[in-house]
């Protein structure tokens, strides 16, 4: 427990980045491969990368600081942006990643 709150700021980062990756990954997998199970596999990923570790962590430093910190707000802030602008944002980036991804069709 000692580790994770002694490094929770390079855990929430590393989190971050990976959630990222697999949402890239996720939108390739979907325009450029055409691949619904690697899509699936993707979005997966962006959970267990992205939300999920992000609450625990969150539970975990709120309850051992006994006290709603910095690191607190942040990841409130995170879960609450995901859930409001965060979807509009990944709509846009969806839109993006259709017409960067599509296949190119040979004449």
């Amino acid at each position: 427990m000692d580790f994770i709150l002694e490094n929770k700021w390079f855990i929430l980062l590393a989190l971050e980045v990976l959630a990222w990756s697999s949402t890239f990954f996720m939108m390739f997998t979907r325009y450029r491969l055409g691949s619904t199970f690697l899509f699936r596999i993707g979005a997966l990923l962006t959970v267990l990368t992205g939300v999920i570790p992000q609450v625990v962590l969150g539970i975990i430093n709120l309850v051992v600081e006994h006290k709603f910190d910095l690191f607190t707000f942040i990841i409130v802030f995170l879960i609450i942006y995901g859930a409001t602008l965060g979807r509009k944002k990944i709509k846009q980036l969806d839109v993006w990643a259709q017409r960067k991804f599509a296949k190119v069709k040979s004449v």
